[in-house]
């Protein structure tokens, strides 16, 4: 069963405790109810800001994730030859 965040306005989970595929979700969403222009004014600033919350967390988690797997090439680059081989074919 698939975990959901409460999402009014009232209770809207702060974004450091979603995990990204949370905040992921709940940005598509917003871009969905945004894009369908169903809100009044007011509601659709509170939306498109807590949209750029979302993305900017989501853009600097990505940014992170990036840096671990470009030091882990960089390991896997520096490391001798016979540790990377596979032993198990000779």
């Amino acid at each position: 069963m698939e975990e959901t965040i409460e999402t009014t306005e009232d209770t809207l989970a702060p974004v450091d405790e979603l995990t990204f595929r949370q905040a992921l979700a709940e940005l598509e969403s917003i871009v969905a109810v945004l894009e369908s222009n169903t809100l009044e004014l007011e509601d659709s600033l509170a939306s498109y800001e807590r949209g750029v919350v979302l993305l900017g967390s989501l853009q600097k988690r990505l940014a992170a994730a990036e840096q671990q797997v470009e030091v882990l090439m960089g390991e896997l680059a520096a490391a001798p030859d016979d540790e990377t081989r596979d032993t198990t074919l000779s």
